[in-house]
């Protein structure tokens, strides 16, 4: 054990030596001089002997060794972060186009519950309006009708401007008012005048609402 701690001791003496020929310039003389070692006996052992020239070759291979595998160890944090960086571009793009896709449908059924309102009650108060809107919605809720705006409004035999065209040429041409479309956005957000209501007609009877019954 004390050979081993004479032999650091006298590897980092070798190394603050060599610091200092360097530093002062001193190179011609390192390059002359002899290669020297050391003999020691430490109490009765065997004697060791450590030449200068053995010493730096090992440091001069723990040095290689040391920073090869620095430079092992910085490359896999590198391709590390380059594959943290792809998964999470990949993950905000991912995010980012689903976002993209529920915002585009939401407008699609924005758009063609404001063209129905246009189509039923475009010539009635607004409270008329978001009510038929409000129908609508009564329906996507129940478990009596499709679950979807689309498919409650283009069920067949319910509303009328779905089976004869105008309300695809009304969505097409955008020709609804601006009001249908408050009226559908308010709907939509949960506005309801006329409770649980599932239908409406001209006339008959349930609450009255401009010239349209709801029941």
């Amino acid at each position: 054990m004390k050979q081993h701690k004479n032999r650091r001791i006298l590897m980092s003496l070798y190394a603050a030596a060599t610091s200092m020929t360097v530093l002062t310039g001193f190179t011609s003389l390192a390059a002359e001089t002899e290669p020297i070692s050391i003999q020691t006996t430490v109490s009765g052992e065997e004697t060791a002997d450590w030449g200068f020239s053995d010493i730096a070759g090992e440091m001069h291979e723990e040095v290689l060794t040391e920073t090869k595998t620095a430079a092992e160890e910085a490359q896999q944090a590198y391709i590390k972060k380059q594959e943290e960086e792809r998964k999470a571009a990949e993950e905000a793009a991912r995010i980012a186009a689903e976002k993209a896709a529920a915002e585009a449908a939401a407008q699609e059924e924005k758009e063609l519950l404001a063209s129905l309102i246009f189509c039923e009650a475009g010539n009635q108060p607004y409270e008329g309006q978001v009510a038929v809107g409000a129908v609508v919605m009564n329906r996507v809720k129940s478990g009596s009708y499709p679950d979807t705006i689309s498919d409650v409004i283009y069920q067949s035999g319910q509303f009328t401007p779905a089976m004869t065209g105008w309300l695809d040429s009304v969505r097409a041409s955008s020709g609804y008012t601006e009001s249908a479309m408050q009226a559908a956005e308010d709907a939509l957000a949960g506005s309801n005048p006329v409770g649980d209501c599932l239908y409406f007609s001209t006339g008959g009877w349930g609450m009255q609402i401009g010239d349209h019954y709801f029941h």
